[in-house]
């Protein structure tokens, strides 16, 4: 396992919750430090992600890039980079990586299988005219070097409608049937199920399936 994937907050919380044992199984069997297929899938067809970024006091700052699908390019198999379009000009997340290069990046599909992808790296500023030409219409590109690079289950992500349904959904979504409400009681989510994962999970929790097939009152 790496040195720095937790730390010690991180570790306070663990045990105090009994997540420790879990958290380190799925370091050692989720985290990696260079493009999986899934990866690869999921970054080639994205419209959007969403950047986090930090000044050099630490003070955090989130945006969401996007462009067309492919306008994030794998440059090898640890290393990805990105446009930077034209936009309104206060150049926050790139300001924010001159000055501190640690970012954080997670890549979304809101359709099918609905994989979320975490990427934690260091980025810098590319502004080569040869590299920038590569992206249509860039002004700058930034290059990021993955650290960590892990799936994350999508179990609270609400759910996109389609039109005709969207017309008797408030705004087109319903919430995700994980997501904890008053007189509801989630199902388990099939990751707690796995065969690597069942024998880590913290002791004080119902067991597996307890809850499969009650209803979501906000689904019917």
């Amino acid at each position: 396992m790496s040195q720095n994937f937790y730390h010690d907050g991180s570790r306070r919380l663990q045990d105090a919750f009994d997540s420790r044992r879990l958290a380190d199984r799925l370091e050692s069997a989720r985290m990696h430090v260079t493009w999986s297929q899934s990866d690869r899938e999921i970054i080639a067809a994205a419209a959007f992600f969403f950047l986090a970024t930090a000044d050099a006091d630490g003070r955090p700052d989130c945006s969401i890039k996007g462009g067309m699908p492919g306008f994030v390019m794998l440059t090898a198999d640890d290393r990805l980079e990105f446009p930077d379009y034209d936009g309104n000009g206060m150049y926050r997340s790139l300001g924010n990586i001159l000055v501190n290069p640690h970012v954080g990046l997670l890549f979304v599909e809101l359709t099918g299988e609905r994989r979320k992808l975490r990427i934690n790296g260091r980025a810098q500023v590319i502004e080569d005219p040869a590299r920038v030409a590569r992206h249509h219409a860039a002004r700058l590109v930034v290059e990021v070097t993955a650290g960590h690079i892990f799936p994350n289950c999508p179990r609270y992500l609400p759910e996109l409608v389609d039109a005709e349904r969207a017309a008797s959904e408030k705004a087109g979504i319903l919430p995700s049937v994980y997501a904890p409400r008053p007189g509801y009681l989630p199902p388990e989510p099939l990751w707690k199920s796995k065969p690597d994962l069942k024998e880590v999970l913290p002791a004080a929790r119902p067991p597996i399936g307890a809850h499969d097939g009650v209803d979501d009152p906000t689904r019917k």
